[in-house]
This record gives structure tokens, sequence and C-alpha cells, in this order.
């Protein structure tokens, strides 16, 4: 059962926005954009979702990556792709790391019940399993491209093509 809800939540089925549909009219130079009071850009929440899934990736693989010392430091500094190059290689990086994660959720259940080290001192208290931290990505990632289709829409460009709700 955790295959089959965690990818239709993953790619943007029931209450969830699709992410990649999200983000695929979307140019660079949209992605650029800020909504007034907000800090972060569409490119910089698709960095932030992306190092995210690659963090957790490389722990699910049994590798130590550093946990940053501060939360901005999962952010890209830079308001703004440098090109629509850029801003396509990093759509494409993403939909990867949603595929991998999609591939991991169809592990056996004794594989998602895996631990999983923690590399932070806060963590340490609690056990984590492959299962607990799939659900936490395609939560986080939830969360992020909520305010992307919310951005999107106060830049009058959503629903996207490949459709969303619009309520």
């Amino acid at each position: 059962m955790m295959d089959a809800i965690y990818r239709e939540l993953l790619h943007g089925r029931r209450a969830h926005v699709d992410p990649l549909a999200c983000l695929e009219d979307v140019s660079a130079e949209v992605a650029a954009r800020r909504v007034e009071a907000y800090p972060h850009s569409i490119w910089q929440i698709v960095g932030h979702m992306t190092y995210w899934m690659e963090y957790e990736l490389e722990r699910i693989a049994g590798k130590h990556p550093p946990y940053p010392e501060h939360a901005i430091e999962s952010w890209p500094s830079h308001l703004a792709p440098a090109n629509e190059a850029e801003w396509l290689q990093a759509r494409l990086a993403f939909g990867n790391l949603i595929d991998r994660l999609g591939a991991l959720s169809m592990s056996s259940p004794a594989a998602l019940q895996s631990p999983v080290a923690t590399m932070h001192v806060k963590e340490e208290a609690r056990s984590y399993s492959v299962e607990a931290v799939l659900w936490q990505i395609m939560v986080h990632n939830s969360y992020h491209v909520g305010q992307i289709a919310m951005m999107l829409r106060c830049f009058g460009l959503w629903p996207p093509r490949a459709g969303g709700d619009s309520w």
C-alpha cells in the first residue's frame, strides 16, 4: 500500500499538486520572481527541495552527508537561474529525484522498514525508517509545491496546462 499512496501524493494526485506539471510552463524569468514580503523565488524553492531530496537519498543509501549548520544553507543564494538552460537542467534534476523517490517507495516491506542513520544531534533520540524518511520528503515537497502554486496564482499563471485546482 505504501508504494501506491506515496507515488500518488509524490506525483500530485488527490489533494496534492503535481510538482512537475506545476513547473512545466514556468520560464527562468518567472522562476526568478518573488511575491512581495516572501523571501524566496520559485528557483530557490525548487533548489531547496532538490537539496533535501538529494540529502535524504544519500542518507537512505547509507552515506553521511553533512547536516547544514543553518537552514539557509539548504537554499540557493541567488534568486534566479543564470539562464533558461540552467532552469531546464534544474527541473530535469528535480524530476529525476522524484522518480528515484517513487522507485524507492516500491521497495519490499522489509526494505522500507530499514533504519536510516541520523545526521543531526537533535535526531539522535529518534529512530527513522526508509518509509518514514520517504513520507517526510513527500510532505516537505507538498508544502513547497503549494507555495509555488500560490506564487503562480499571484503571477496570474495558474493553473498549468496539465491542470490544477483553482478554487
